[in-house]
């Protein structure tokens, strides 16, 4: 059971880990072995949240956001300067239990990585 004082990890790592594939298509083949060090990392942060490791939950997301950041300097440096912020604002948000700037920083990201939140009906 979660301890009340330590931030939520959100749900939405599983549907980051299902779309990585997504990338490969976009960025090439040669991308695959960074993202399966990503998908690594995001499994192993939902295995820590379910188990209520909190802290390390953040660690394995923070590892996988700056694995993320590193693909999309190939793209674009200023974009990737961007992203490594949003980052490192919603780790820091994690870490102090700030949920207001999760959800701000979660929106960001979502916003500028073209993904739309779809609701279930």
């Amino acid at each position: 059971m979660p301890n009340e004082q330590e931030p939520e990890i959100p749900v939405a790592l599983e549907a980051v880990v299902t779309r990585l594939g997504e990338l490969e298509v976009v960025l090439g083949a040669h991308v695959a072995p960074t993202l399966t060090s990503i998908r690594a990392s995001l499994i192993a942060a939902m295995a820590a949240r379910d188990r209520g490791d909190a802290p390390g939950a953040v660690q394995q997301i923070g590892h996988a956001m700056d694995r993320l950041s590193a693909l999309a300097d190939q793209l674009d440096p200023a974009e990737a300067m961007l992203m490594r912020l949003l980052a490192q604002s919603f780790r820091t948000a994690l870490l102090r239990g700030d949920e207001h700037q999760v959800k701000e920083s979660t929106t960001a990201m979502f916003q500028k990585s073209g993904a739309v939140e779809r609701k279930k009906s």
